[in-house]
């Protein structure tokens, strides 16, 4: 189980944004300085509804709540996995992430597990080295919870999410982080850790990541948006373009210079790819979105990701990039989203024809 932190303030404390993903700092006389403790952040009453969102004047960036906290994030973020620390070098990361701070995104997502802890060291250097106000930006970060170990066989799922929302209430009461989320866990698990959150009076997460675009829609969109309505828990998304397949960049083979060789994706990946369905599928339907994305005048990949960011309840949608070039080419997929007309996105249903049946 995958658990996601959101750090966004400059008082963190011991294994802050900077101490985590730079490395310890020596205090005075050589030491690691004291865990103070920090007051929670007050949260703003939560809206009701639907999500707001809010345009940047400089930027053009839209901002949306984080599921109903009051923490406000880009509706496009900047995600690591792969990229940093790995598929590019730090030079092109910091690039990336100069153009992304430039143009308004102000959420940046890595993990632990990215490039074996790279991923996080180079993304706390950069941040470091260009002093940008702390609290200008946010910080989430991944930690896998369970394992093989004999302490760990035997535990239920009922003990395991209660001892993730208390160690996340934790992590939050020594100011360590203000917001905690899930990654990859399923509606019923979710729902499990606010009932445990309310039973205890304990922190509930306020937001779940999850894979979601044009052919993988049932989570996002069956499972989701009722999780927001019911408990406020929001949505961060992430391969908006699996992977790059809706960009037919994958012609039913792996190419050597493509993401899909790299060692952390590759298996699941390729056989994403090479199977009978990611061969045809995936580039018989991006062929049949041509013809629309030129009549809106963006490309298909513009299309996908502002297709993602209509869906309900979604806050945030990553973006994995390597190159400042293309990131530029995936934000312009904002202005393609005022495009995206109920006719529009009901045309995409017919193409696609894999919409989730609505619940009766």
């Amino acid at each position: 189980m995958q658990v996601s932190i959101a750090c966004t303030e400059q008082n963190l404390r011991s294994r802050s944004s900077e101490d985590r993903l730079c490395g310890p700092r020596p205090g005075p006389g050589g030491g690691n300085g004291g865990p103070a403790r920090a007051a929670l952040v007050p949260r703003p009453p939560a809206p009701a509804g639907a999500l707001r969102e809010s345009t940047g004047r400089r930027t053009g960036m839209k901002y949306r709540n984080l599921g109903k906290s009051g923490l406000r994030v880009s509706c496009l973020g900047l995600g690591t996995w792969v990229t940093f620390g790995s598929q590019i070098s730090d030079k092109t990361a910091e690039d990336v992430l100069t153009v992304a701070y430039e143009h308004g995104v102000n959420l940046f997502d890595t993990a632990e597990v990215y490039a074996a802890g790279k991923a996080e060291r180079t993304l706390g250097n950069i941040l470091k080295s260009k002093g940008w106000r702390r609290s200008s930006y946010v910080i989430t970060t991944k930690i896998f919870w369970g394992g093989q170990a004999e302490t760990e066989r035997g535990l239920s799922r009922k003990h395991i999410i209660e001892e993730i929302v208390r160690a996340m209430t934790y992590v939050i009461n020594q100011g360590l982080a203000l917001y905690w989320g899930t990654s990859r866990w399923g509606a019923v698990e979710i729902m499990e850790a606010y009932s445990v959150a309310r039973q205890f009076n304990l922190i509930p997460p306020v937001c779940e990541q999850a894979e979601h675009h044009l052919f993988q829609r049932e989570k996002g969109e069956m499972q989701l948006p009722e999780l927001y309505h019911k408990i406020g828990v929001g949505s961060v998304t992430w391969s908006p373009l699996a992977c790059g397949l809706i960009t037919s960049k994958y012609d039913g083979r792996v190419p050597d210079t493509c993401r899909a060789t790299i060692k952390a994706t590759s298996e699941w990946l390729k056989d994403k790819v090479q199977s009978e369905g990611g061969r045809k599928q995936p580039q018989a339907k991006v062929t049949d979105l041509l013809p629309m994305a030129h009549q809106l005048g963006c490309t298909v990949a513009q299309l996908a990701i502002a297709w993602c960011l209509r869906s309900e309840g979604v806050s945030s949608v990553l973006l994995g990039v390597s190159s400042a070039a293309q990131l530029l080419e995936h934000l312009g997929a904002l202005q393609v989203l005022s495009q995206l007309t109920p006719q529009t996105v009901m045309e995409i249903d017919g193409l696609l024809g894999n919409k989730p049946p609505s619940k009766k």
